[in-house]
């Protein structure tokens, strides 16, 4: 059973390899304004080729506003680094290798494969800013690949949110 996350609380711990070589932690990051973690189903789905496309052409953007981005799925080093190298996602961080404790630690829905294609278990969509204190500030889960946040909507927000201090919100523990 998955956890709900709650925001402005400190965000669950995440060290994974990296294509390429080196490993992301959440715990060494130090971005100017956040770090986004984007979790992603896998090599198998094409809407994540197409939603991870649209993120590298809007990466630069992220970066100028003060983001760190990683991207992580469960797949293994070669389907992680075939996604790197067949999406063509330039310069996105891309880790690989979460397990399904990590997945459970952010509250990712998880499936079971159902078609030859699928890994046995992979997350369903996830995405997550993280301030530099390591709280989180924004989340957002789906148990479908095709429900996912505009990410030229979040990135128009960004300098709102900065310049008026704008809380995390969804504080309030029901």
């Amino acid at each position: 059973m998955s956890q709900k996350l709650m925001p402005a609380a400190p965000a669950p711990a995440l060290k994974l390899p990296l294509v390429g070589g080196g490993s992301f932690d959440l715990a060494d990051e130090t971005p100017k304004n956040f770090t986004m973690v984007l979790f992603y189903r896998g090599y198998h789905c094409p809407v994540c080729k197409g939603y991870l496309g649209g993120l590298s052409a809007l990466l630069s953007d992220f970066e100028a506003a003060g983001f760190n981005v990683v991207i992580a799925s469960m797949n293994d080093e070669a389907l992680a680094t075939k996604a790197a190298e067949e999406w063509d996602l330039g310069n996105i961080r891309v880790a690989y290798g979460l397990t399904l404790e990590q997945a459970k630690d952010w509250g990712l829905w998880v499936s079971k494969a159902f078609k030859d294609v699928e890994a046995e278990f992979f997350t369903e969509p996830g995405l997550f800013w993280i301030k530099p204190d390591g709280s989180l500030y924004l989340a957002d889960i789906s148990n479908m690949p095709w429900a996912r946040p505009d990410l030229g909507n979040l990135l128009s927000k960004v300098p709102y949110a900065l310049e008026h201090d704008y809380p995390p919100r969804g504080t309030y523990a029901l």
